[in-house]
């Protein structure tokens, strides 16, 4: 009876996605989710903006994605050994520490009036991101039960998106609708004395967010000093680099959801930042006929309506795991992400830009999801393996600015038809759906023969 009674205790034990144990833990470093989603999304939209203000091509302005989740992927493996050799909450600490950094070196970038100094802020906010990502999604795996570890780092990550919803309000109510409403042509056709004026004011309105959220960020620095964290680092501090690579490589299941992320993050990137594009070209033409700053901040409201699908998606999502395995569901969500995205290049009224509203619903649980089972059964090589999830954000470095060359074409001829440039350019996240969805099937198949042969 009393072998029956710890049976089920440990099974209720096991249940527990959170306990009151590490409770406050758990919420502060949830909290850096969306701190890190504030930093993305207030990002997206100023693709747009920084290749109007400056007089940029849109291939040019794309340069800010590559700065910024090119400091997920060289920062991602360093931070990996600094982790293993100290802790958790240390990584969060310089990750929060380097994420103030660059964003108050926007002070300095916008009184320089060049874009290359945004760049370098970009580059090393985006260093303190890699930091937090890298220990905060293996911390919240390790903060309870293996069995309700995916469960525990959906559910963190579904305050993901409340921050970037606010990044996304902030962009278009503190920036895009101050900013001057003067075009591009515009612009070249002033003044010096006038763009120069106009320019700093432009940047300015940019800097003011970035500065606001840097003192909020060393505030939080400071409370997460203070609290006491639960310790989960190797007692020996012994890295093992070469033996923890062999073993990370030599599994399929892990080599296979880094390269999903690769592409399920270039495809999020290249949907939310040239929404705005896609929206613009919309409503500038017939018959809508609206002026540019109108369409963009327009369009900035479905991009804000994109991010509040994918948040109630996540959480949907998030409670049908309990129901259905994760490679299931995620096979279904990607072909689902294939045929919205199909209707984006295909429709070219509004139902198009409703379908590229609908893709973010589809999104909604693949980072958690592929994250969550990449790491399953690794154990301690999780530290060093959630580097290479990380740096799988590269991918949301290097197919913006291909999309991007793409919309700068204006026009793509097909032969039987012709397609605007920005409908045409995303074909690129319809082929990242296909490879995350043949990563979900086969992750669905593997759980299928393992329980049938058990």
């Amino acid at each position: 009876m009393n072998d029956a009674n710890n049976s089920a205790g440990s099974e209720r034990t096991a249940d527990i996605v959170v306990s009151r144990a590490v409770l406050l833990p758990w919420v502060l470093i949830t909290c850096c989710f969306a701190l890190w989603g504030f930093a993305n999304d207030v990002t997206n939209p100023m693709v747009k903006a920084f290749s109007k203000i400056l007089l940029m091509t849109d291939f040019q302005g794309s340069l800010v994605q590559f700065a910024f989740y090119g400091g997920y992927f060289a920062m991602a493996f360093p931070a990996a050994l600094f982790i293993k050799k100290t802790s958790y909450k240390a990584g969060i600490l310089v990750g929060l520490g380097l994420y103030a950094t660059g964003a108050l070196l926007f002070i300095p970038a916008s009184l320089m009036m060049i874009f290359w100094p945004f760049l370098v802020a970009y580059f090393i906010l985006t260093c303190g991101l890699s930091f937090l990502e890298t220990g905060a999604n293996p911390y919240i795996l390790s903060m309870g039960s293996e069995v309700t570890a995916t469960r525990r780092l959906n559910f963190s990550q579904a305050f993901n998106p409340m921050g970037s919803l606010l990044g996304m309000f902030t962009a278009q109510q503190l920036i895009i609708a101050r900013i001057n409403g003067a075009t591009a042509v515009e612009r070249a056709e002033m003044a010096a004395t006038q763009l120069r004026e106009v320019t700093a004011h432009d940047l300015g309105i940019i800097r003011a967010p970035y500065v606001a959220i840097g003192i909020v960020i060393l505030v939080f620095l400071v409370l997460v000093a203070v609290v006491k964290m639960p310790h989960t680092q190797d007692k020996t501090h012994r890295l093992e680099i070469a033996a923890t690579l062999r073993r990370l490589f030599s599994n399929k299941g892990y080599v296979e959801g880094v390269i999903a992320q690769f592409f399920y993050v270039g495809a999020q990137i290249m949907c939310w930042t040239f929404i705005i594009h896609y929206g613009t070209r919309l409503f500038t033409s017939e018959p809508y006929g609206m002026e540019e700053q109108a369409a963009e901040v327009l369009s900035q409201k479905y991009n804000i309506a994109a991010m509040i699908l994918f948040c109630s998606s996540r959480f949907i999502c998030t409670f049908m795991l309990r129901f259905i395995r994760p490679g299931a569901l995620l096979f279904v969500l990607s072909v689902g992400g294939f045929a919205l995205t199909a209707g984006t290049i295909c429709i070219q009224g509004i139902a198009g830009l409703y379908c590229l509203v609908g893709v973010s619903a589809c999104m909604s649980l693949m980072f958690p999801t592929i994250y969550g089972i990449a790491l399953t059964g690794i154990g301690e090589d999780a530290k060093i393996g959630a580097s290479g999830l990380i740096m799988a954000i590269l991918g949301g470095s290097v197919m913006p600015p291909m999309q991007a060359a793409i919309i700068d074409q204006e026009v793509v001829n097909l032969g039987a038809m012709t397609l605007p440039a920005v409908n045409a350019s995303f074909v690129l996240p319809a082929i990242c759906f296909v490879v995350i969805a043949a990563y979900g099937f086969r992750t669905h198949k593997y759980h299928e023969a393992a329980n049938n042969s058990a």
